[in-house]
Formats: structure tokens, sequence, C-alpha cells
């Protein structure tokens, strides 16, 4: 160890902080653990290579093989696994659990690994209820989760146009009931079938990662519904004008005809 002022250092196994000059608080546990760290504070390495390449970073936490391994400047980062984080070097405030993280990430939390990882169980959220505001959860195709609708202001679309007779798709679906296989409660659920669904329009669907059918956008087969609602209106509202003419024009005719009677005559009898 190349320590001249730093304290409170803790070191296990070959080259763990190894250079380390003025770092203090650190702790390495493992061969070559922060073994280029010189001036970062308060890291924690756990396992070969972890926080390898770590100079000046701080607040950081490294458990496992190669954990954070080329991080150098990055702070406040933590990650859990094998080689968790590896592709992060300046950047900070991320969680990393499984995950090798991503290059230029800054306050991001991953967890898990795309392909390998395929489902998420967590206890003490289902069936719960919570005061104050609620916002929907939205996850998109990367797994990526926000309270944030998909955008729907202008500045994001391009070619718009009215959607016409697109919409008449909906006329050839098939609402039914169903259970999921996996409900314990076996729940009464009302919907679509994605594959039916996809008989009529491809695009109401969406596909998992290996392209099979998966779901249906039900927030598109809303919009549909209302262009078929607006279309039906815009009908109702014709026919109502419609109405009124032939309603004024029967008027019109009833008072021409009462106008033509004759007026009634008196007769004299002998």
């Amino acid at each position: 160890m190349s320590n001249t002022t730093g304290v409170a250092n803790t070191a296990n196994g070959p080259q763990a902080l190894l250079r380390n000059t003025t770092g203090q608080g650190n702790a390495a546990f493992g061969s070559s653990a922060l073994v280029v760290n010189t001036i970062g504070n308060n890291n924690t390495a756990i396992g070969h290579g972890s926080l390898y390449s770590n100079t000046t970073g701080s607040n950081n936490i490294a458990n496992g093989y190669s954990a954070l391994q080329f991080n150098t400047t990055g702070s406040n980062n933590i990650a859990f696994g094998l080689q968790a984080g590896v592709n992060l070097t300046t950047s900070s405030n991320n969680i990393d659990i499984s995950n090798a993280g991503v290059a230029g990430d800054a306050g991001k939390i991953r967890l898990g690994t795309t392909g390998t990882h395929t489902a998420t169980f967590v206890a003490g959220i289902y069936n719960v209820s919570e005061g104050g505001t609620i916002k929907p959860v939205y996850i998109n195709s990367a797994g990526r989760l926000g309270t944030q609708p998909p955008a729907s202001a202008r500045r994001f679309k391009t070619n718009i146009k009215p959607m016409d007779r697109s919409s008449e798709a909906l006329l050839a679906l098939k609402p039914v009931t169903f259970h999921y296989k996996n409900d314990e409660q076996s729940t009464a659920q009302f919907g679509l079938i994605a594959e039916e669904v996809a008989k009529v329009n491809p695009e109401l669907v969406m596909r998992d990662d290996n392209g099979e059918i998966y779901t249906v956008r039900y927030e598109a087969v809303n919009a549909m519904l209302l262009n078929e609602f607006l279309k039906e209106h815009r009908k109702v509202e014709q026919m109502e004008k419609q109405i009124d003419a032939l309603t004024a024009g029967l008027e019109k005719v009833s008072a021409q005809l009462e106008a033509s009677k004759p007026a009634p005559q008196l007769v004299n009898n002998p």
C-alpha cells in the first residue's frame, strides 16, 4: 500500500488498495480491489477486481467479482453481483444489481439482466391501497417504468392524418370473458384475445422479445372507439337536422291546408 496520510482504511487481499495515498475510510476485500484508488474516500469494494479502476471516486459500494471494475471518478454508485456496473466509468448516483449498467448512466436504477431474469415478484404491493394522488405506472418494451404516459403533444408526432375508416376494424373484434391460468382467485376478466385481434389489425397488438404476440394495445382501441363514436354522433346530428327540416315542412303544409279549408256556411231551414 502506498498510503501516506489516508486513515481508517482496511485492505485484505493481494494488491487491495495498493496505490492509496490520501484516501480515507475505504474498505477493500479481495485481490486487486480498489487497487488504483489514490484519493477516493469512503468506498467499499468486496470481490476480485471490484472498483479496480477507481482513482478519485468516493462513496461507492461494489460487491461482486469485477463489480464497478472500470469506474474511475464516479461517486455514490452501488453495484451488487458479478460484473455489476461494469459499464460505468465516470457517472454517479447509480444502482446496478445483477446488471452491467449503461455507459453514461447518471441517477439510474437497473435491476436484473435482460434475457436472464424473466419475471419480477415484489411482496407487499398487490392489493395495497395508498392515499393521496394516485398515478398509473407505465412500462415500455425495454422494461423501463414511469408515471408519464406515452407523449401526446403534436411536437412528438409526424405523419398525422384523420383516423377515418381505420377504426372500423373494431367492428370485427370479439370481446370475451375469461380467467387467467395463474390466477389463484379465478377472477373474471373481460377483454380481447390478442391473437384474434392480430388477425383483424396487426397494429393493435404488442409482441414479446421472441416476437410472439403478447398483449392488446388497449389505449389504441380506446382512441378508435372514440373515432367510431364521433362518426355515429355526426350521423345522428345529421339525422336530427333532417328530422327538424321535415317537421318544419310538415308544419308548413299543415298550416297551408288549414288555411285553404272553406269557411263554414250557414244554411237556413225553410
